[in-house]
């Protein structure tokens, strides 16, 4: 299993920054005016770091926030997410604290989650003082792996980090061990389903949670249908990750696919273009799949007719017939005039 790590921490901290900093840095949330907007500098930051190989990092932000005291108008907050030990991560910061600072004169507060599994890494300043000249920044850090004795009493919390923490430290410690994982991702995804949060929250945590911990097809098949039933009892639909697994499936068939015809082709140029084809073939098909099991879990066996409709529509249609089943209550619905 190829876990990542990247893509779910990029979507969960702009849509729930002060709920992060609630969690992670509770001083530095303390101090910030929450009633004002904050501002992700995103563009700014890649400007900035663009012609420096600084090494990789998991995630960085840059955000405009203005503070409670009134003491400056906005602050900048340079956050990092950094997913493995990396001897230059310290320097990094201290490099981009200063490119922020040097590019709008500005106040700027660096920080960093550690979310490796080493719980001895804890770099927190770079500096030096040569000559009577003192050069140093100090950051405050989070560290992931605090929480892995807790893990129990992540699931209890309130707040939304809670959850995506317990979600992480599970991840790494199940690894090795699919069906292990399957369980703890059953259990974290029926206390999301249990907390009186609205619709959108619980849909963009469990997105989260979803990629955090993946799974292989067939055992992310059995919790898939899991969820449809949980759903069909608790009548809640917030099922959102339709379309991903499917055409995550999709890709692998359509790879295969691609692979035996370019063979058969036996030319590079035929090579290509039938990897290119078995691959939209393979998408369309896996789409097409999870969508009949899904339908299947909700509304009961499909008439011939259905499935029918659903192998020959395209992409783009089974796109928005998953999409419409996550409100419908009825296959009319699902389908609805077409």
């Amino acid at each position: 299993m190829s876990d990542d790590y990247d893509s779910p921490w990029k979507e969960v901290v702009i849509h729930h920054f002060p709920e992060f900093m609630a969690f992670y840095f509770p001083q530095a949330h303390a101090q910030i005016d929450w009633s004002l907007p904050h501002v992700f500098l995103d563009q700014e930051l890649a400007a900035l770091s663009r012609d420096a190989e600084l090494g990789k990092r998991l995630l960085d932000k840059l955000v405009s926030v203005h503070k409670l005291d009134g003491d400056e108008q906005w602050v900048l907050v340079h956050l990092e997410v950094q997913g493995w030990r990396d001897a230059d991560f310290a320097e990094r910061m201290f490099v981009y604290n200063y490119r922020v600072y040097n590019r709008y004169r500005h106040p700027v507060a660096s920080m960093a989650l550690l979310t490796d599994d080493n719980r001895h890494w804890r770099p927190t300043g770079f500096g030096w003082r040569q000559l009577g000249c003192t050069m140093q920044l100090d950051f405050p850090i989070a560290k992931m792996h605090d929480y892995a004795y807790v893990i129990a009493d992540l699931a209890n919390q309130d707040n939304p980090f809670a959850l995506v923490s317990a979600a992480h430290l599970l991840a790494q410690n199940t690894r090795n061990d699919a069906h292990r994982r399957r369980i703890a991702k059953w259990r974290l995804t029926k206390m999301l389903y249990e907390r009186d949060w609205d619709r959108q929250r619980i849909i963009d945590l469990y997105r989260v949670m979803d990629w955090i911990m993946r799974l292989p097809p067939a055992l992310e098949q059995r919790l898939r249908t899991g969820i449809v039933q949980l759903e069909r009892r608790s009548d809640m639909t917030y099922l959102s990750s339709i379309e991903r697994i499917g055409m995550e499936i999709g890709e692998r068939e359509g790879l295969k696919r691609g692979l035996d015809e370019g063979r058969k082709r036996g030319l590079d140029e035929g090579r290509k273009q039938g990897i290119d084809e078995g691959l939209q073939q393979g998408q369309r098909r896996g789409a097409a799949d999870m969508l009949a099991l899904v339908l299947k879990a909700r509304f009961g066996p499909l008439d011939p007719s259905v499935q029918s409709r659903i192998d020959a529509a395209d992409t783009r249609q089974i796109t928005r017939w998953a999409e419409n089943s996550v409100h419908a209550h009825s296959l009319d619905a699902v389908f609805g005039s077409e």
